[in-house]
């Protein structure tokens, strides 16, 4: 990283000396040619004293001249001025944005990383020590759940990989399938319920809510909303998730006690690869594709999602879908 720092930053020297040049050359211009156009126009005066001819109609044609060609280089100048100058500024955030792109990319890559060996690693061990040793039932099941909790993981990570590659493709087809989406969520938050015993899950689902969608991406945006409210909420905190119908929409939120999200972030983290902080050094889990593939989804169904904070403290997640027509 240093290395790729320095070579970054000797790029960046090279293109502000070679803007300086080309400016410095274009003032230079500028100068010379007015005053060639002095020099010209005062020869042309000379001429006409050594002549002895006092034409002042000439002398008025010869000062206008100068004027014209004046105005032109200044003119001429202006324009390239501007011409350099924008290209230079659509450069600068051409590359600026490619290498903060690039950054994002690198860091999601090692987050990835992490959140693929990580499982790998949980279930390997579970399975090994199932084989080698021969435990009580108690904890076997512990063990088998704990593995099963890790390919969960996995499974999400694969499906959120893929559908973000389909989406940005543009050929995952959005589904208009009539959906319970009072169920669908009641079923997350039981699968949540067994997969965090240690934590709680308090719901307010109002019953047989319909939307037409498809099931697995309304599936994975409450999945999406509520393990991110896991991740960063402490381990004792309630995730509340609500569902209610409100002027012909649906609306889904879910709640946490955790740290919070700053104004000037709360737009960001919709972005893709984007985490809170720097991704290579925190302690949570995640790749930065939840919440922009949440986003990707809610829009795609023409509905909204916001986020707000919560009191005391934490955040809560709102996401406004039209219900089936059938219930309207």
């Amino acid at each position: 990283m240093p290395g790729k720092s320095k070579k970054l930053q000797f790029i960046f020297i090279i293109f502000w000396v070679l803007l300086v040049y080309i400016l410095s050359a274009l003032v230079w211009w500028y100068i010379a040619l007015n005053k060639q156009n002095r020099q010209m126009t005062q020869f042309k005066m000379d001429e006409l004293t050594v002549a002895k001819r006092n034409d002042p109609a000439k002398q008025v044609r010869i000062r206008e001249e100068e004027s014209r060609k004046t105005a032109q280089f200044t003119g001429e100048g202006a324009i390239f001025f501007l011409l350099i100058m924008g290209g230079a500024v659509f450069v600068y955030r051409a590359v600026r944005r490619q290498l903060k792109t690039s950054q994002e990319q690198q860091n999601f890559m090692m987050a990835l990383t992490h959140e693929l060996k990580t499982p790998i690693a949980v279930a390997k061990l579970n399975l090994e020590t199932l084989q080698k040793r021969k435990l009580d039932e108690t904890r076997q099941q512990r063990l088998l759940q704990t593995t099963l909790q890790e390919t969960n993981r996995l499974n999400a990570l694969c499906n959120n990989m893929l559908l973000s590659s389909q989406i940005e493709a543009g050929g995952y087809p959005f589904t208009d399938e009539e959906t319970n989406f009072s169920e669908l969520i009641s079923n997350c938050v039981e699968d949540f319920v067994i997969r965090y015993p240690e934590r709680t899950f308090p719901a307010e689902i109002q019953e047989n809510l319909f939307i037409l969608g498809d099931r697995l991406l309304l599936q994975m945006v409450a999945n999406n909303l509520i393990e991110n409210a896991v991740k960063y909420s402490p381990k004792a905190s309630p995730v509340n998730v609500l569902v209610s119908c409100r002027s012909n929409r649906i609306v889904l939120q879910v709640k946490d006690l955790g740290p919070g999200i700053s104004s000037e972030e709360k737009e960001k983290i919709f972005r893709k690869f984007y985490r809170v902080g720097n991704a290579a050094t925190k302690s949570a889990k995640g790749t930065g594709l939840g919440l922009y593939l949440t986003r990707k989804i809610v829009k795609g169904y023409k509905g909204q999602i916001m986020v707000t904070d919560n009191e005391p403290t934490g955040a809560v997640f709102t996401i406004l879908l039209h219900v089936s027509n059938e219930m309207n």
